[in-house]
């Protein structure tokens, strides 16, 4: 009786509030999200039965505010789109710094519980999210040393006089299935495939091996014991599995794994093999655009990736800025693309540059699967794999380098691999510039931010302020002019928590992780 009386007069104070200026909305907290700031996620609308739902007394609530349709949104609309605040950076061996020690890839596992970052000497440093931290919300996000080992060594190809680099250059986590998490890493030739366990008890009481590890004379065992498990401090074992070699000849750009998890694909510049994880001595080469006269060739393959979903479905892209999606039902050898996307050149903006710039360095489906995006060097694109002819977004990433071109090109950057990825809804885009910056795209209210990963704001918790960089005029005071901008430092690889707004970013050997603002 009393609970039908409290909902009955919530009810009765929820009719009066919709009579008001702003309709006043009780429902269960919504998740955050990096693209909307406090306040603006109720603008999205909630469904009409929300209001209908008898929550019990003894769950959080929160109230949102509504505007009419003729309310004024302009505040809301100026309002930064992203709020974020320093969690913590990593540094690879920073006393040294050496270049083996520039961090090369960083990817999320599945649950976003762990972070595996590649370096150029080959190490792989596993990062783990802090149990504790997964019930307090207002310290969720910390992450701390949970694994290092090496994973690849430098090598020599004999036959070719071609020294292999022990450079990481992917990670890919594949979803965990046991007690065990289970990686692939790539250098320019060798994929290995990684196991990684925990133990946290060790076997005591053998008949035949003393406890330090000595055999024992069997004539002198007179009884037999049966060996126990003792707790042990928690060791992280990290153990090779399968090693796939010897089937690339150029240098490995790319590794995705289908969505079967039984099957992966490597790419190369000028073909793409398809392996099964349980096989080491084979693969099946699906693309191969290798000329017979290597004075024809045009292109090459700057990137692949599975379709999230479709496990008969994959793109790659190639350095004149087009993608290739492929049906492997189609035919054993996908020479024969199924769609083409291209956009058009600009002959306004056409110049000696604009081949160059328009390589694809990086292509990623959604988690939808419905979208891809691909990163050239000056703009992210956003594709919908039902439109072939033009992208359905554009965003220009530092377009104010366009006028830079020249000396850009004179000192290598202007063939710098930008990588880019999604936020968990799909709503967002990430992608990294220079000066240690990166840039963020929300796709629904087409605004943007650049901030800066800086160890001068690395107190906990310290919320990042928006950058702007001035192409030309006078200088404003906050903004940052071109002709400064620090070439050396820049952000190439980035990844997203697959389930929270905590994201990843990678500047020369220090990994900075970043998490939404919490109240």
């Amino acid at each position: 009786m009393v609970c039908s009386s409290i909902l009955l007069f919530l009810y009765l104070v929820e009719i009066h509030l919709l009579s008001k200026e702003f309709s006043t909305v009780w429902c269960r907290p919504q998740p955050r999200a990096w693209s909307l700031s406090p306040g603006i996620e109720s603008h999205i609308g909630l469904p009409a039965w929300s209001l209908l739902l008898p929550l019990p007394m003894s769950l959080p609530f929160s109230l949102f505010l509504l505007p009419k349709e003729d309310q004024d949104l302009s505040p809301i609309r100026n309002r930064p789109i992203l709020q974020h605040t320093y969690l913590s950076c990593f540094s690879h061996y920073s006393a040294r710094k050496l270049a083996t020690d520039i961090i090369s890839t960083v990817e999320f596992n599945h649950s976003g519980e762990l972070l595996a970052t590649g370096d150029k000497g080959g190490r792989v440093v596993i990062f783990q999210q802090e149990q504790e931290n997964k019930i307090q919300s207002h310290s969720r996000g910390e992450y701390n040393v949970y694994s290092t080992f090496q994973s690849h060594e430098p090598e020599f190809d004999y036959l070719k006089s071609l020294e292999i680099e022990e450079k990481i250059n992917k990670i890919r986590w594949l979803p965990q299935k046991n007690a065990a998490q289970f990686l692939l890493s790539t250098n320019d030739k060798t994929i290995k495939l990684w196991k990684i366990s925990e133990r946290d008890k060790r076997p005591e009481g053998y008949n035949l091996k003393e406890e330090d590890g000595r055999y024992r004379d069997p004539t002198t065992v007179t009884t037999l014991r049966v060996p126990v498990f003792r707790p042990m401090d928690l060791m992280v074992e990290a153990s090779p599995r399968r090693i796939f070699a010897n089937a690339h000849t150029y240098h490995i750009n790319s590794i995705s794994i289908n969505s079967d998890y039984e099957t992966y694909l490597s790419a190369d510049d000028l073909r793409i093999n398809l392996w099964h994880l349980e096989i080491t001595d084979r693969s099946f080469n699906i693309v191969d655009i290798k000329p017979a006269n290597m004075e024809e060739l045009t292109e090459v393959i700057t990137a692949a990736e599975f379709h999230p979903n479709s496990c008969n479905t994959f793109v790659y892209s190639s350095s004149k800025g087009t993608i290739r999606l492929c049906d492997m039902r189609a035919s054993a050898l996908c020479d024969r693309h199924s769609k083409l996307f291209e956009e058009p050149e600009d002959p306004s903006n056409r110049s000696f540059f604009s081949e160059i710039i328009s390589s694809i360095s990086d292509v990623k489906f959604s988690h939808s699967g419905r979208y891809m995006m691909t990163r050239d060097y000056l703009s992210v694109k956003i594709w919908d794999l039902n439109m072939e002819n033009r992208p359905v977004e554009t965003y220009q990433v530092h377009e104010y380098l366009r006028s830079k071109l020249c000396s850009l090109y004179e000192n290598d950057c202007i063939f710098d691999k930008f990588e880019c990825c999604w936020n968990g809804s799909d709503s967002v885009v990430m992608t990294g510039s220079y000066n240690n910056f990166f840039r963020m795209f929300d796709r629904n209210t087409k605004r943007d931010i650049t901030l800066e990963a800086s160890r001068e704001n690395n107190k906990p918790r310290t919320v990042l302020k928006p950058r702007k960089v001035c192409a030309s005029g006078k200088r404003k005071k906050d903004e940052i002019s071109v002709d400064s901008l620090d070439f050396n430092k820049k952000i190439l690889h980035t990844a997203w928590h697959p389930k929270e707004n905590i994201i990843a970013v990678a500047t020369t050997n220090n990994l900075y992780i970043f998490q939404d603002k919490v109240n």
